[in-house]
């Protein structure tokens, strides 16, 4: 895990990944992934909160930049939700800049499908236009990946 944020520098930006196992029932995953999606799209948009989440199978990874306090504050909230548990944090702390900063969330494919990036718009959240990902986007969808297959990684 790395450094905490420091709370002398109010806009730095902390980044906070986990993994946890989802106990939502098969035939009812697409519903309540679709649900989960808009609440949170929403609110993360209204925290500035931005992002990525992966989901496959029995898994979720999902990557949280912003505030320390509304990022820590928003994993607290997650770390309740009924719908999964075992819950892990994989890699926590300060980072120069959001990896995802036009993502206020995003899907995450597994491997082999395109990922589906959502922009932030002021009149609301719409898939982004095709544009590469950066190489510090890999690297972190690249930990997702390997997360939601039970793999380690070295942070």
């Amino acid at each position: 895990m790395t450094e905490p944020a420091d709370p002398s520098r109010p806009d730095e930006i902390f980044h906070l990944i986990y993994r946890s196992r989802s106990l939502i029932p098969a035939d009812r995953r697409k519903e309540e992934l679709g649900l989960l999606f808009g609440v949170a799209r929403s609110d993360n948009k209204r925290k500035q909160v931005t992002g990525a989440l992966l989901c496959v199978d029995e898994c979720f990874v999902q990557v949280l930049e912003g505030d320390e306090r509304v990022v820590r504050s928003l994993y607290d909230h997650i770390a309740t939700d009924p719908r999964h548990d075992s819950l892990k944090v994989l890699e926590e702390g300060p980072i120069a800049e959001r990896v995802f900063s036009r993502w206020a969330m995003a899907k995450v494919a597994d491997e082999g499908e395109p990922d589906i990036p959502l922009i932030a718009h002021r009149d609301g959240i719409s898939p982004a236009a095709g544009r590469r990902t950066t190489g510090e986007q890999e690297r972190v969808l690249d930990v997702m990946r390997r997360a939601a297959r039970g793999e380690s990684h070295a942070v």
